[in-house]
């Protein structure tokens, strides 16, 4: 399906970490299934925290992926990063050590290597400042995570890092996607990455109220569009999409997944956290994206929603889908009802995960849908999910600080 541009964009790629599975084909089936990432945290003791429950990615051993030695020296988000970018290049078949000028690379996290900072600061108030590990710095800042994937495989073209908080791997893809229109680069291997599950990441948003309390139903916690809703649930992971040159890929014989079609980004320059109550920004860049593509809002078949289980989030999220979709909302799903909210890798695993639903012409479901809401009340694909023959899927990225970020890929 053409886009307006001239240079088409497509996807020959994807890795996945997530609290659903260490690969892309595990998380999709856990997807599928509806299946959980939710439990009780062990990261740390939360015992004495009021929020207890998280979407941990379990079973990842960095020493076992990286040796000890360097493990040490790479924070979690970095690590699992590294990971997925493997698999979406190892999938593309992308020869990293040819042209590798031309090859880029984005990332987006939201808070980058917190972990890593808090462990600094513990040591310096328990032994002090002679103690500090030298690598605390490069750990920690975010930039660190596109600059990790670069140095690993080599990619010397266009390199950049989006921090736009829970859309800032949404904003990763589409800046990829820019650059490779405007001629800039011919491949670019980007997505994002987060690693929040920590004392004072959990600290921090449990203290603002945003978390869901049910400690004592961790798969259940999340639970987006539903009556019942009283936060989001925290999660990590990472996701890696490569992009590249429709031609260029045609020409090696590359597996092509998808292409991209469009990319919308705005602000509601409203508040911190919250969105704007008429929905405006969120409004605007799913109609930029649709603008983009050269589309009617009538050939998108599913919408991957931002969907954070907040109470004023998915009612304003409802709402501007009606505003965008005036003759008829298609399905909607979110898939945060199984892996938690990622934050900063959340749009760039769920631009993998509608990817792979094209592909299996299949929709997500929105898992522990139970009391109906009557803000809330279009299709949201309710507990199963559900065979639709589609081509066009939309994907919703919102973070603090106002940003709003709309992507559309369609199918080969």
């Amino acid at each position: 399906m053409p886009t307006m541009s001239v240079r088409r964009v497509v996807v020959t790629g994807i890795g996945i970490v997530s609290p659903l599975g260490l690969d892309a084909t595990t998380t999709w089936e856990a997807v599928v299934a509806g299946r959980s990432g939710v439990a009780k945290v062990s990261h740390f003791d939360a015992s004495d925290y009021p929020v207890r429950i998280a979407a941990e990615v379990d079973g990842f051993d960095p020493t076992a992926v990286f040796g000890k030695r360097r493990a040490k020296h790479l924070d979690r988000v970095g690590q699992m990063a590294l990971v997925a970018a493997g698999e979406a290049i190892g999938q593309s078949r992308l020869d990293t050590s040819s042209s590798s000028d031309r090859i880029g690379t984005v990332w987006g996290t939201g808070i980058g290597g917190i972990r890593s900072l808090e462990d600094g600061l513990e040591v310096l108030n328990e032994r002090g400042p002679e103690w500090v590990n030298p690598y605390v710095l490069p750990m920690m800042i975010p930039n660190m995570v596109a600059g990790h994937v670069a140095m690993e495989f080599g990619l010397r073209g266009y390199s950049n890092c989006t921090v736009t908080a829970c859309s800032a791997s949404a904003s990763a893809l589409g800046d990829a996607f820019d650059v490779i229109r405007a001629g800039r680069a011919d491949a670019v291997v980007c997505g994002g990455a987060e690693a929040p599950i920590t004392r004072v990441g959990m600290a921090g948003f449990a203290a603002m109220k945003a978390l869901s309390t049910r400690n004592d139903d961790p798969e259940g916690a999340s639970r987006p569009f539903d009556a019942g809703r009283d936060g989001f649930v925290m999660g990590e992971g990472a996701a890696c999409l490569v992009l590249e040159l429709r031609d260029r890929a045609m020409g090696r014989g590359a597996p092509i997944l998808a292409e991209v079609l469009g990319y919308g980004s705005t602000c509601d320059a409203y508040h911190m956290t919250q969105p704007h109550p008429e929905a405006d920004g969120a409004v605007r860049a799913m109609r930029h994206a649709l603008a983009d593509a050269g589309l009617d809002p009538a050939a998108v078949g599913y919408v991957n929603a931002h969907g954070t289980s907040t109470p004023p989030n998915d009612r304003i999220e409802s709402l501007a889908l009606k505003q965008v979709f005036t003759d008829k909302v298609p399905p909607v799903s979110s898939t945060k009802s199984m892996t938690g909210h990622t934050l900063g890798a959340a749009g760039a695993l769920e631009s993998a995960l509608c990817v792979l639903a094209l592909n299996a012409q299949l929709l997500p479901p929105t898992m522990n849908q139970e009391t109906a809401d009557p803000d809330c009340d279009l299709d949201y694909v309710p507990n199963r999910a559900r065979p639709c023959d589609f081509d066009v899927v939309l994907t919703n990225s919102f973070g603090f600080g106002g940003h709003n970020v709309s992507l559309l890929f369609g199918s080969i």
